[in-house]
């Protein structure tokens, strides 16, 4: 077993010890029988990651898509990777009236969330849900409560918490290495024409009749069948946080993990549509957002995002006392310590400062995190990020969303886990 591996399985062991124990999934030859909703092209990228990271544990029975395209291209998937020929679904629920099936992929639209992981879990299916766990604070909370009551394994799709630099990120600072921290740059920068990157494609085959848009629309309120709403619908707030739960959650809750944080007290949110042309393109969401956590423990967070400029990149910069730790684009770290004008103390100076690149490192974090979830169903792991840490990442893009849409900071109670308005 390499260092790597061993390493990162006694963070997983020191973060989770006081995790439910798990149940093992019954699966033919052994393998966890997998039902998936929705097979766009996230999913279709998840399903291939964790055939690629689990081929002998796995085999995918079922599949469930709203778009009749989607749901053939899944099913090819399936037959093409997996072997054998999967039942095809339009109504996920279908699905959870399975008993063969033990765990259920959700790779839908956040506002969608909710509804299946709740239906899922009472159907006493364990569930990987993409982030973030839901599209309102309340909903991911009682996710929360529907998971302990069913002692299910829950993991949410924030898949940094698998790529093997911020695991080392994680290590250097519970050392010390780069003395107290308390305070984080953290930043997304894309030049984004056209509302890229959420101007996904939309087939021109796509029709009313081949797009069941009322199972898509699901709680959201009922408008009339919109193809822009239905394949793009990270533009629109009955489906989506925009930058806030697409982006955001993702460095916040790295910055959870990395520096041992949980949930922020406040945070005071600016941004609106200045790149992108909202008098020829639809639309609602920000594609600039700026964003400060404050944290209880003297600790702060400053994100930004902005879809003009692409110079700086993505990352985080975790800026210690003694020393800084940025993690870019998921596969470069960079260790950098203070020089105090020249007087820095012995056990400062004494660090070798380097830099670690790991190019295209997100594609094993991504395969890593579903073979995480598939041997947690089997009982041989616990989970790297439970609903709980799920929970923890999106109230903190839901308080930015908040912030931003009322123009107001607001304020977040970690005991009674509500928010209100400074």
């Amino acid at each position: 077993m390499s260092t790597e591996i061993s390493r990162r399985n006694l963070i997983r062991a020191a973060a989770f010890a006081g995790a439910p124990a798990l149940l093992p999934a019954q699966g033919a030859n052994n393998r966890v029988n997998v039902g998936w909703i929705a097979t766009g092209t996230r999913g279709a990228h998840v399903m291939k990651m964790m055939y690629n990271a689990v081929p002998d544990n796995v085999i995918v029975s079922a599949v469930c898509d709203t778009y009749a395209a989607n749901l053939a291209k899944g099913k090819d998937q399936i037959q093409s990777i997996g072997k054998n020929t999967p039942s095809t679904h339009v109504d996920y629920r279908d699905i959870l009236n399975s008993k063969s099936i033990d765990a259920v992929f959700i790779m839908t639209p956040e506002h969608l969330h909710h509804e299946m992981t709740i239906a899922a879990l009472r159907a006493g299916k364990h569930v990987y849900v993409e982030k973030p766990l839901a599209h309102t604070i309340e909903e991911g909370a009682e996710i929360v409560r529907e998971a302990k009551k069913a002692g299910k394994v829950v993991q949410v799709g924030t898949q940094n918490r698998s790529n093997s630099l911020y695991i080392k990120a994680k290590e250097m600072v519970a050392k010390g290495m780069i003395g107290e921290v308390h305070y984080v740059r953290a930043f997304w920068y894309r030049n984004a024409l056209e509302q890229s990157p959420w101007n996904y494609v939309i087939p021109t085959e796509s029709t009313e009749q081949n797009t069941d848009w009322k199972r898509f629309v699901g709680t959201a309120k009922n408008r009339q069948f919109d193809k822009d709403r239905y394949f793009r619908w990270r533009l629109y707030w009955d489906y989506s946080g925009g930058i806030s739960t697409d982006l955001l959650v993702h460095q916040t809750d790295i910055t959870n993990f990395v520096c041992g944080k949980t949930e922020p007290v406040s945070c005071a949110a600016s941004g609106g549509l200045y790149r992108w042309d909202t008098k020829n393109d639809k639309g609602e969401v920000p594609d600039t957002l700026s964003a400060l956590y404050e944290y209880a423990d003297k600790f702060h967070i400053n994100y930004s995002c902005y879809f003009g400029n692409e110079n700086f990149g993505y990352g985080e910069q975790f800026m210690g006392n003694e020393g800084t730790i940025e993690v870019l684009n998921r596969q470069t770290l960079r260790f950098t310590t203070e020089k105090f004008r020249g007087k820095a103390p012995a056990h400062v100076s004494a660090r070798k400062e380097f830099t670690e690149e790991k190019p295209g490192n997100d594609v094993p974090a991504v395969q890593d995190h579903t073979k995480n979830f598939i041997r947690a169903v089997m009982g041989l792991e616990k989970v790297v990020a439970p609903v709980e840490v799920g929970q923890q990442a999106a109230i903190s893009g839901h308080l930015a969303t908040l912030s931003l849409r009322n123009n107001r900071k607001v304020l977040w109670d970690t005991k009674t886990q509500k928010y209100r308005f400074s």
